[in-house]
């Protein structure tokens, strides 16, 4: 877009005719055949898009990120329907679309030191414009969260996988790497502050990405939408392998027999909750997944008191054993304990949904701090209980003879299975939006797509079915970059000339310390994971 014209000096007030703003669209060889609602407004940057056609750039990809990542973190879905019947080119948008960000350019030019321009976006203009990049099965984007909200979704995110793993990486790194687990909350806090601080910046900022690419471009965009995506497939990946290890110890003599193959109780169960969770991801929208997917701080509860019940009342008991520091494994466990304060990817969508933005640090508070207190709690309790014989899943350690056990591996089954839609609906969406718009309008490619991520996933967990590896390399490789190094990275870029030197030096550090967790840590991770498959 001509931006210097349209924000010159005069901001000359110019409005467009419907008249003159369908000759604009005929010019430049849109049609519109939906039915929408025309606004007989357009501010002068809406106007010179539709006079000079070259100069109009559209939003870069993903245009599906945050409605997805609401969906993903909500406790108050919309309705639910089936993927037939939800053309992404056949539903009648809503009203409050026009305000969506799947309509508009997501990042202006940006600068801080200028005032930001209220602008009118002709919805029938932008709908005709971008429709190959509309993705309508989606909700608009909410801003309604209270702060009580809030915190219970960045809660219910941070707190997940990684309660399971603990105790595994105080066995691998030793008591003293508790200190290492308070250090990522301390720093992925700050990290969370300097998101909302890109955010205030300039208000079109949105999400993640957005930051991103007000940074360092659409290549910027780009690569924290990879990362980010990245994370969420190997989420999914870390949800077969998490079902089919507690239900093979369930039904350790389960087992099966195909063309002659055999399958260990594992592979068995791998396949049998793959083909379980499959006709969820066929969805268009998740209602009834987002409120059961709620309760994953509930069931987080719920696993600290099964595992304190079996040690107290069921008298397993709490014995004092191991190291203080291992330094040879201690690489290992910075990828677990980096993956437990992995939820950066929808702080910005957190932020951007609350009634008062202004009260984001105390959501951090809590999105933090509630999650720390159970990882060390059960960190603490599942190591003492079950000592150097932990394993990477503290429920695979839990006799199977007492019902605390029973209760919790049937939570860690059907927590994850009320998640794994929801967490590969952002993937699968946006994936959705390379199609040619010609065959966005069938629903069966869609469903092609949503079937065929979640095979490749399950031959992935078949591959490496090694919870605790995957997960030390996801927090190692993605959790680092995401949690920690870009979060500082674009706030540097973004407010570059404007922040103290504390502030450069702090962000200077952090990024540095997450360059070298990063690097020994995917190390670590990886070297691990070929001994293990040798």
């Amino acid at each position: 877009m001509k931006l210097d014209e349209d924000l010159g000096p005069d901001r000359q007030d110019e409005f467009q005719t419907d008249d003159e703003e369908n000759q604009a669209e005929r010019n430049c060889g849109y049609d519109d055949d939906e039915d929408v609602s025309q606004s007989d407004d357009l501010s002068p940057t809406s106007q010179n898009s539709f006079d000079d056609c070259n100069d109009v750039n559209p939003p870069s990809w993903p245009q599906s990120y945050r409605q997805s990542m609401d969906m993903f973190t909500s406790v108050t879905p919309p309705s639910i329907s089936f993927l037939k019947g939800s053309s992404l080119t056949h539903r009648r948008l809503p009203p409050s679309y026009s305000e969506s960000s799947l309509h508009k350019p997501l990042v202006s030019s940006t600068n801080f030191d200028k005032e930001v321009l209220p602008q009118t976006t002709s919805f029938q203009s932008f709908t005709s414009l971008y429709s190959i990049l509309s993705v309508p099965e989606l909700p608009p984007p909410r801003e309604q969260c209270s702060v009580a909200q809030a915190a219970l979704n960045g809660i219910n995110v941070i707190c997940g996988m990684g309660t399971l793993a603990v105790p595994y990486a105080v066995h691998e790194g030793g008591w003293l790497s508790l200190l290492l687990l308070l250090l990522f909350c301390i720093i992925s806090f700050y990290t969370g502050i300097l998101l909302q601080r890109c955010l205030e910046g300039s208000p079109g900022l949105k999400t993640y990405p957005d930051i991103g690419q007000a940074a360092f471009g659409v290549s910027g965009r780009l690569v924290i939408a990879i990362i980010l995506y990245m994370e969420l497939y190997a989420s999914c990946i870390e949800y077969t392998i998490m079902m089919s290890d507690n239900l093979a110890k369930m039904f350790p003599k389960a087992h099966m027999y195909i063309g002659g193959m055999y399958l260990t109780s594992h592979q068995f169960f791998a396949i049998t909750t793959t083909l379980v969770v499959l006709p969820t991801v066929w969805l268009r929208n998740f209602g009834i997944l987002s409120y059961l997917s709620a309760g994953g701080v509930v069931a987080s509860i719920l696993l600290v008191i099964c595992l304190l019940w079996l040690g107290v009342v069921d008298q397993v008991g709490f014995h004092p054993s191991g190291t203080i520091i291992d330094l040879a494994n201690l690489p290992f466990t910075l990828g677990i304990y980096g993956f437990c304060y992995a939820g950066h990817s929808v702080f910005p969508n957190i932020y951007s949904s609350m009634k008062e933005p202004s009260k984001f640090p105390g959501v951090l508070v809590a999105t933090m701090g509630f999650p720390s207190v159970i990882y060390i709690g059960v960190s603490v309790c599942g190591f003492l209980m079950f000592g150097d014989n932990i394993k990477s899943q503290f429920t695979l350690n839990m006799p199977q003879q007492y019902m605390a056990t029973k209760v919790a591996i049937w939570t860690a089954v059907l927590n994850p299975m009320t998640k794994y839609a929801l967490t590969i609906m952002p993937v699968a969406l946006s994936l959705e939006e390379l199609l040619p718009s010609s065959h966005r309008k069938s629903y069966s490619i869609a469903l092609i797509i949503r079937s065929v991520l979640v095979m490749s996933i399950l031959i992935v967990a078949l591959a490496v079915p090694f919870f605790g590896l995957v997960m030390a390399l996801m927090g190692s490789l993605l959790a680092m970059l995401g949690a920690i190094i870009f979060p500082c990275a674009c706030y540097l870029k973004m407010l570059k000339g404007r922040l103290t030197k504390w502030e450069i030096a702090a962000c200077g550090s952090i990024i540095t310390f997450g360059l070298f967790c990063s690097c020994i840590g995917t190390y670590s991770a990886f070297a691990n994971l070929v001994n293990k498959m040798v």
